[in-house]
């Protein structure tokens, strides 16, 4: 477990929970729109680097704000964030809707992101292939959704009666969730300006992701052709199951 060291910021009126651990290099992880697993998948990470966690508004320990109702919300909340703790370059890294929100981030405000990592990330209709309304899926069967094993997801559930909060952080994201992706999970416009990412990129996607299918990778890859594309056994949570994905970024940040 990482012992991180927790701090809450006021960013533009959200009070924002960040979590940092190592030092190093500033790599900032933007998870996705969940947060039950939390980020333990991410210890070898701080052993070179510095790891900053945000969590979004609306998302784990973070405040909500009704006004955050579009993925461009978030990035400028971001901008402000890395202002606030004098980030003035990065290495990010971000799954799923956090990979929405990276990529957006690396389109418009590229001199900030020095490497980035898009691990199976939702943003951009792909042809033939749809992303799983998560959204409107029963709550049981998320975990089998999620992972290869339920168990990933399944192990960090209360294994009795759920407590208060434990309820008010998931209504909490599902709100916010629904707020910002329940009319759509992409941006119809983005396809056309991930060109404009030309740092260097890796695409990772878990070989048995049942939510945003894995050959979706194929149209990613497409339009970021500088990017380098890695596959692992494991599901949408590939982070969570497979250790090899974690250092595969590791190394990608570090070279």
């Amino acid at each position: 477990m990482i012992d991180f060291e927790r701090r809450t910021l006021s960013i533009n009126g959200i009070d924002t929970v960040v979590l940092t651990a190592g030092r190093g290099t500033p790599l900032v992880y933007l998870h996705g729109a969940g947060t039950v697993t939390r980020f333990d998948f991410a210890e070898p990470w701080t052993h070179q680097f510095k790891l900053i966690v945000p969590f979004h508004p609306g998302f784990g320990e973070s405040a909500d704000d009704p006004g955050v109702t579009e993925i461009h919300d978030f990035v400028l909340h971001y901008l402000d964030l890395f202002a606030t703790l004098g980030l003035t370059r990065v290495r990010l890294v971000g799954q799923s809707m956090g990979g929405y929100i990276a990529a957006k981030v690396a389109c418009e405000h590229g001199h900030l992101v020095d490497k980035l990592a898009l691990v199976c990330p939702i943003g951009i209709p792909t042809p033939g292939v749809a992303t799983t309304d998560f959204l409107k899926l029963p709550p049981e069967q998320l975990p089998a959704v999620l992972a290869v094993d339920p168990q990933t997801v399944i192990k960090h559930l209360p294994t009795g009666p759920p407590s208060e909060a434990f309820i008010a952080e998931r209504v909490k994201e599902t709100v916010a969730a629904t707020r910002l992706l329940g009319a759509a999970s992409y941006d119809a416009k983005l396809p056309r300006w991930l060109h404009r990412i030309t740092m260097p990129t890796m695409l990772v996607w878990g070989k048995h992701d049942k939510l945003t299918p894995t050959a979706q990778h194929q149209h990613w890859a497409k339009l970021l052709p500088k990017a380098q594309v890695k596959l692992f056994d494991g599901g949408h949570l590939v982070l969570d199951e497979s250790p090899a994905a974690v250092a595969a970024i590791q190394e990608f940040m570090r070279a």
